[in-house]
């Protein structure tokens, strides 16, 4: 069995970023489990935590569930041309201590969700920087830019246009699929 997490990006409740990642997990194959990794709790990072031995529970938690992972799918809106503030401060808190990470050598995916035709580009790259970095390999193709949003899925999180968008969905975990399994078997 793989174990992939699934990060999302987004706190709001009914992100499209959230409903884009629980469509992408049911196309996994069954030889996939799937972990959804929950930024909600997580304070902002601060070395002094780590230095003093006094490290949030939360942290705790996020760092053993991160860790246990084979591979990462990050699900991202676009803040202000990058990536939200709470996701970049989960892989913060997963890189520490120095020499403690727990993303180093995981395969990973990103995929931008945005309302707009711009698909969350700059967010895309922002954390694709941040992930080679931590060393983690990043699957290059499929791009994973998912743009109007709105007209693809309806405000429960089906499909509107099933047999389109679900193959355009079904192209990007296939990727992963072959990314990870690649990946892991070096």
């Amino acid at each position: 069995m793989i174990k992939v997490g699934l990060i999302v990006g987004s706190l709001r409740k009914e992100s499209y970023s959230k409903k884009v990642a629980r469509l992408l997990a049911e196309l996994l194959p069954e030889e996939f489990e799937t972990v959804f990794l929950s930024l909600n709790e997580l304070a902002i990072y601060n070395q002094d935590f780590d230095d003093e031995g006094n490290v949030p529970t939360a942290w705790i938690k996020f760092r053993e569930q991160a860790k246990e992972l084979d591979a990462v799918i990050f699900i991202t809106p676009e803040y202000n041309r990058s990536v939200p503030a709470v996701l970049k401060n989960a892989l913060d808190i997963g890189s520490r201590p120095y020499g403690h990470s727990v993303w180093d050598k995981k395969p990973a995916a990103v995929v931008s969700v945005s309302p707009s035709k711009l698909s969350g580009f700059g967010a895309n790259h922002h954390l694709r920087q941040s992930l080679v970095f931590l060393n983690m390999p990043v699957m290059q193709q499929p791009e994973a830019y998912i743009g109007e949003i709105g007209q693809l899925l309806d405000d429960d999180g089906h499909y509107q246009n099933p047999e389109r968008t679900q193959a355009f969905f079904k192209t990007i975990v296939d990727g992963f699929v072959s990314w990870t399994k690649q990946n892991l078997s070096k």
